[in-house]
């Protein structure tokens, strides 16, 4: 085949200037830009995801924390460069220490995170950080990306046919690959969030108290996981050095501001602290989920993920699996209809309490990809879906562990088991001053000290004066068998 030269460089120019027309400036941090993508369509892409964030994690179930995020966070965002999207902020039921932003002006924050601040300042450097993702730009930025390299690879595929064969394959990979917002963005973000919690009238020194104690809660292996906000962000020392210096490029007026540390503090009062048991929890190997009334036994040994839409368990090679979900279908023979009507899943036999061995196989080349059990069955005017599977070679290892698991499912009525609580957060106004192993002492509370320090920002060996409003953890025991 012979190759146009004269189309192929008419096209790589074209290419070049839709480069050039994609880069513009963004006011809020003065540089040019790359950006494929008009405002109006960044809009939508947030509008569409936010329904799936909210089924797939939920939103907590406070009327006044999503009012209070909702007003806070409106009033942040008021000052930056992009004030007139439809900021929408969400406190979200997640245990994860996390802050997350979607393009177009959705903010959440996980509860998770709320528990560790001790002042509204706090809070404000978070939300100010995550707003500052969206006025930059950068998931934007980082899809652009992806799209111009997506051209660049069929330009270049024009160019060599023994490029060609390889463009789908490379092109694959490149979204993970600049989806993710790398360590100067995080920077950026860091500078923007100073820049909109000073302008909104907030103390600009408590932001390096949020990284000094999330950097902490990274330290203190065993105690709750790292915080998922620290994992992708710059190393916390160098960030609090950073946000330091720019402090202290701030006029003297700027440099003081609202701090919020007692109305923040009251009204952490009877925040859920932790995993909420209501929506599942686990007894040995047995799962409990109070709100649904039924519990599920799993295999010994192995691992249980308990998440919003489905609980399962992992073998422990991570070859096997156990998995619980609602079904969309009406009734349990409807959703039997639907599962084996598609294509590459193959009926077995019948192993009672409406399961059934089946075969996943490619309608290709009728490879068998894994063997199961799958089970539906009602419960409470719902429809669930039982499924275990594992490979073909592995099915004889794993059949009968998987069916006395799955055959497990029972409905639960023992008050004890469906009445459970979780942990919450308790403000305690101390009478007269004490060290913070005293007030260990003194008030009970479900985290250690060292715990309970990062939680107050503190160190262990803190005298706390009269007055002073201390964090602890109350509440959620569960029952034992």
């Amino acid at each position: 085949m012979t190759i146009n030269h004269r189309t192929t460089w008419t096209r790589a120019i074209g290419f070049s200037l839709l480069l050039i027309a994609a880069c513009t400036m963004n006011p809020a941090t003065g540089q040019r830009q790359l950006t494929l993508m008009s405002e109006a369509q960044e809009i939508e892409i947030g509008r569409q995801t936010h329904p799936e964030v909210l089924a797939s994690i939920g939103a907590y179930d406070d009327p006044e924390w999503q009012s209070y995020i909702q007003t806070l966070g409106s009033k942040i965002a008021a000052t930056s460069e992009r004030p007139d999207l439809d900021w929408t902020f969400t406190v979200l039921d997640d245990p994860v220490v996390n802050a997350m932003a979607l393009p177009g002006g959705y903010i959440y924050v996980n509860r998770g995170i709320l528990a560790d601040f001790n002042s509204e300042a706090e809070l404000a450097s978070v939300l100010g950080h995550e707003i500052g993702h969206v006025t930059a730009r950068h998931s934007v930025e980082q899809m652009s990306r992806a799209q111009l390299a997506q051209l660049g690879l069929g330009v270049a595929a024009i160019a060599s046919e023994d490029f060609r064969q390889y463009a789908g394959l490379a092109s694959q990979g490149l979204g993970i690959l600049f989806l993710k917002f790398t360590r100067d963005d995080e920077n950026q973000s860091d500078t923007l969030g100073l820049r909109y919690m000073v302008r909104a009238g907030y103390d600009p020194y408590q932001m390096p108290k949020v990284f000094n104690t999330l950097d902490r809660e990274s330290q203190a292996q065993g105690l709750r996981a790292t915080p998922e906000w620290m994992s992708t962000h710059p190393d916390p020392g160098n960030r609090v050095e950073r946000i330091n210096a720019r402090i202290g490029q701030l006029s003297p007026e700027q440099r003081q501001g609202t701090i919020g540390r007692e109305s923040y503090l009251r009204r952490l009062e009877g925040l859920v602290f932790g995993n909420d048991p209501r929506q599942g929890y686990t007894i040995g190997q047995t799962y409990y989920h109070p709100e649904l009334a039924f519990k599920l036994d799993f295999p010994d040994q192995w691992q249980i993920i308990n998440q919003r839409q489905a609980v399962g368990a992992l073998s422990p090679q991570r070859d096997a699996a156990v998995v619980l979900t609602l079904s969309d279908k009406e009734s349990p023979r409807a959703a039997f209809e639907a599962f084996f009507s598609q294509q590459g899943v193959q009926r077995g036999s019948s192993q009672g309490r409406n399961l059934y061995t089946f075969r996943a196989f490619d309608p290709q080349t009728g490879v068998s990809k894994a063997d199961g059990l799958i089970g539906f069955l009602s419960h409470n005017g719902k429809v669930y879906q039982l499924i275990g599977y594992t490979a073909a070679d592995t099915w004889r290892s794993y059949a009968s562990a998987m069916k006395q698991s799955l055959s497990s499912f029972e409905k639960v009525t023992q008050r004890k088991y469906l009445e459970v609580e979780p942990q919450r957060i308790d403000v305690v106004n101390l009478g007269r001053s004490m060290t913070l192993a005293e007030f260990a002492k003194r008030f009970d509370s479900n985290s250690e000290l060292s715990e309970l320090a990062i939680l107050n920002g503190v160190n262990e060996d803190t005298t706390l004066e009269k007055g002073t409003l201390v964090k602890r953890v109350v509440g959620g025991e569960l029952p034992t068998n």
